[in-house]
């Protein structure tokens, strides 16, 4: 197995709320030689986010990841002679449109598909299954010791909202 360590890329258009879209990911495998950025930035999604977005900013920025991943150094790219200097460079906090998130750590046997399976699970939406047939709902119904309870017989937020508020407009 080969440790690995990642970041994700996350487009922040207004850095002041802190909201953010992942757009991108970016992995270091070390022992492997390995440093390689994979990104999905869906206009539409992000259009929908925020509608005052440079576009053309966010794809610039994510254009500079994959420069310094490969080691070119035009155009005022950074001239970092190492793989682990330039993941250390990408993964340092900045104020842009585009910034890392914190590093993460893990073992793989493929460090390019370990970006290629990231970049699916933690940049582009979920994919669009059928009721009831979702892996993680039925995860948490396994952990879920009140699954067996008849939902009509229990309280609901919705419910203890409504008398509460009804309570208070009096």
């Amino acid at each position: 197995m080969i440790p690995y360590q990642y970041l994700v890329l996350r487009c922040v258009p207004r850095v002041d709320r802190e909201e953010f879209v992942n757009v991108g990911v970016v992995v270091f495998a070390q022992d492997a030689g390995f440093l390689d950025a994979a990104f999905d930035v869906d206009a539409a999604r992000l259009a929908a986010f925020a509608p005052e977005l440079d576009l053309a900013a966010v794809t610039e920025a994510l254009a500079v990841v994959r420069d310094v991943c490969r080691g070119l150094t035009s155009r005022g790219r950074p001239a970092l002679s190492t793989p682990g200097r330039r993941f250390g460079w990408l993964a340092a906090p900045r104020s842009t449109v585009v910034q890392p998130s914190p590093v993460h750590g893990g073992l793989t046997d493929d460090p390019a598909q370990t970006l290629a399976d990231l970049t699916d699970r933690l940049v582009r939406p979920p994919r669009t299954r059928p009721a009831g047939h979702s892996p993680s709902a039925a995860r948490t119904a396994t952990r879920n010791p009140r699954k067996n309870i008849d939902p009509s017989t229990t309280d609901s937020f919705s419910s203890c909202a409504s008398t509460s508020s009804s309570s208070t407009t009096r």
